[in-house]
Parts: structure tokens; C-alpha cells; sequence
């Protein structure tokens, strides 16, 4: 909080600043994906944790096994977003975290709180969808937000290096900042950062797979997710824009 002096040497009535400069649908969700991890590491048991990765992560094997058994079917429903809250610890939670305090608050300014939400979902269900492809019957689970966090990505990708386009009101001469434009891909590709940017993002992450190649260990990192999430994230993002050229 700051307070701004007046003529005479008085003080005025204070400004108020925000504790955090995040925008509040930003917060909210870190502060909603933080707490389910707080109450799955110190209040569920053992037992309770394997019940919410059962009802709550995303399962591939459950499609081939549906088949089967019908009912194994129906946590499909929810999972390939559900999954997006939960974390395989505190390291996994505080990165992605980060990741989504940066990415998802330029989305979040330019768009409004219930796109943003609705970018980080659908690229998180198609994060898993991705995932489903590559391994569909290995038995593993998908946890972790960094399928919708990529597709925040993806989204901001096409607007965060463009420059910004400024221009005069056509009676006063004021100078009018119109904010920055939504690139295509071929923009997206001869804009030098923006081109560095993605191009080192998707190789980095299909050329995981190739890592235990070299070393031998195995790396449990969900490439497929962050490869699905961020192409989602950047063709979603232009049905949202003109609502967003609208408001502004």
C-alpha cells in the first residue's frame, strides 16, 4: 500500500495495491491445485491417496479395459481434466506452479478469467489424449497440470513477443496503445523470439522419449501431454479472441 502526498504537505487518501500482481483467477487456481496437495500428502492415508489416483487421474488402460467392464469407463468422463489437479509431490506442484503463474497470467489478462480456465482444461483433456495415444495399455496414470500449463503456453505464444501496435486518436492526437496482435503461425514463425521460443519448447520436450536412450534411466516426465497441451492451447486461442478484441 502506498500513500500519495498533496499540495500543503498532507497525505491523501491512500492507493491501494495488490498484494499479489497475479491476476485473482491465476491465484485462485494455484491456491485450489496447492491445497489438494496439501490434503492428499497430510491428510490422506496411504489408502486414500491410491483412491484418489484411481477416481481422479487419467488412466489410459481404462479405454481398452471399458470394453470389458463398462463401469470402468465412467471416471473418463472427469479424469482427462481432473487430472490437471493433482501433483506426484512438492517439486512437481512448485514448478508447475511457477510455469502457470507466468503463463497463465497474460492469457488471463487478455482474455478474462473463464477463458483462461476453459484454455487450461480443454488443453489439459487433450494433453491427456495424447498421452492415451503413446501409452495406451503400459498402466500408467497422468497427474499433474502441465497439460493445460502448455497449452497457456501455446495460446500466449501467439501474442506475448508480437510488438505492441500503438496508434492516434483521430481528433485529440492522443497517442492510443491497441495492445498486441494475435499472430498466425507463419507470424508466430518470422518473429525471432517468438520462433526460438517454440521451436526449443517442442523439440525439448520429443526429445525426451530419447533421453534413457543415452543414459539409461527412465524419465518421468509426460512429454505427450506437454506436446498435445501446447498445440491445443495454440489453435484454441483464436476463438477467444474476438470476445477479447470486443471488450477491449
Amino acid at each position: 500500500m502506498s500513500e500519495n502526498g498533496q499540495d500543503g504537505g498532507n497525505v491523501g487518501e491512500s492507493e491501494r495495491q495488490p498484494i499479489f500482481l497475479l491476476p485473482g483467477i491465476v491465484t485462485a487456481l494455484i491456491g485450489l491445485i496447492t491445497a489438494i496437495h496439501i490434503a492428499a500428502t497430510l491428510v490422506l492415508n496411504q489408502n486414500g491417496q491410491l483412491q484418489l489416483i484411481y477416481w481422479f487421474a487419467f488412466l489410459p488402460a481404462r479405454i481398452a479395459a471399458s470394453t470389458q467392464q463398462l463401469d470402468l469407463a465412467l471416471p473418463l468422463i472427469w479424469t482427462p481434466f481432473t487430472h490437471a489437479l493433482l501433483h506426484a509431490g512438492w517439486e512437481h506442484l512448485i514448478f508447475n506452479m511457477a510455469w502457470l503463474a507466468i503463463f497463465g497470467t497474460p492469457v488471463a489478462r487478455r482474455y478474462g478469467a473463464i477463458p483462461m480456465l476453459v484454455i487450461f482444461f480443454l488443453t489439459s483433456a487433450a494433453g491427456a489424449a495424447f498421452f492415451a495415444v503413446t501409452d495406451w495399455n503400459s498402466g500408467a496414470y497422468l497427474v499433474g497440470a502441465s497439460g493445460g500449463i502448455a497449452g497457456l503456453t501455446g495460446a500466449g505464444v501467439r501474442f506475448m513477443f508480437q510488438p505492441v501496435i500503438v496508434t492516434q486518436h483521430p481528433e485529440t492526437g492522443e497517442r492510443i496503445v491497441l495492445g498486441r496482435k494475435l499472430a498466425s503461425l507463419s507470424e508466430v514463425m518470422r518473429e525471432p523470439r517468438a520462433r526460438t521460443f517454440s521451436l526449443f519448447w517442442l523439440i525439448l520436450n520429443a526429445a525426451v522419449p530419447l533421453y534413457p536412450l543415452f543414459t539409461g534411466e527412465v524419465v518421468q516426465i509426460a512429454w505427450q501431454a506437454h506436446l498435445g497441451g501446447f498445440i491445443a492451447g495454440f489453435v484454441l486461442v483464436g476463438l477467444f479472441e474476438r470476445a477479447a478484441i470486443a471488450r477491449q
